[in-house]
């Protein structure tokens, strides 16, 4: 069965909880105190991942950290549908590759504010929190555009693909770090049919969707 080195309060494994939830995907959790107990920046944990970051997902033989890169090994492995992680066309397959690294962008600033209000790190949050509206801008543009175009997700298709599960949570954990989505309605709009996914699941600072269609 499949391991997940998780910490139920962070964003990078929510994502991974729910791309398994939405596979249908049983796996079993080993948990690891982020905060304060710095249980990924200790022996037994590094011996299983050097960077001490989480998450990590366990398949047999195979130990991969990194969210991004389990999104994309999940979604290959598992994912008959072909949806989640699109290979047909290489110009949908480097639309999904960009997103991605838009996420972990979502990281360094929306993130990052998050951990110097609610866990205390020693980051520069007026920075963090206007790096996260440059980024939050982008993407509310783009995904106004898609809408107009008669799209839902980041990427054309009829489905969601794991770019869409990659940015969701620090965008929507975002108020936790002082960043508001009020002025990013477009975002809004995609955030609720995220939650509308058969198999999506919360987390601490995620609600489900509203009544509504």
């Amino acid at each position: 069965m499949i391991s997940l080195y998780d910490y139920e309060l962070s964003g990078n494994c929510y994502k991974v909880r729910l791309l398994l939830s939405m596979l249908g995907i049983e796996y079993q959790t080993k948990v690891v105190e982020f905060y304060p107990a710095a249980e990924h920046k200790q022996a037994a944990f590094l011996a299983v991942s050097p960077l001490g970051e989480l998450p990590v997902l366990q398949d047999g033989e195979l130990i991969l950290p990194d969210s991004q890169a389990i999104l994309a090994y999940l979604a290959t492995q598992y994912d008959k549908s072909g949806t989640w992680h699109p290979q047909t066309s290489p110009t949908i397959a480097a639309q999904v590759t960009q997103w991605l690294c838009f996420a972990n962008a979502l990281t360094s600033s929306a993130s990052a504010a998050r951990l110097a209000d609610g866990f205390f790190y020693d980051f520069d949050i007026d920075e963090c929190r206007t790096r996260a509206h440059r980024l939050f801008r982008i993407l509310d543009e783009h995904l106004w555009l898609q809408e107009r175009d008669k799209q839902n997700w980041l990427v054309n298709g009829d489905a969601p693909t794991i770019a869409d599960i990659a940015c969701f949570p620090y965008i929507i954990l975002s108020e936790e770090g002082g960043i508001s989505r009020m002025d990013y309605p477009a975002i809004r709009r995609w955030t609720d049919r995220i939650k509308r996914i058969p198999g999506f699941i919360v987390m601490p600072g995620v609600f489900p969707a509203g009544p509504g269609a």
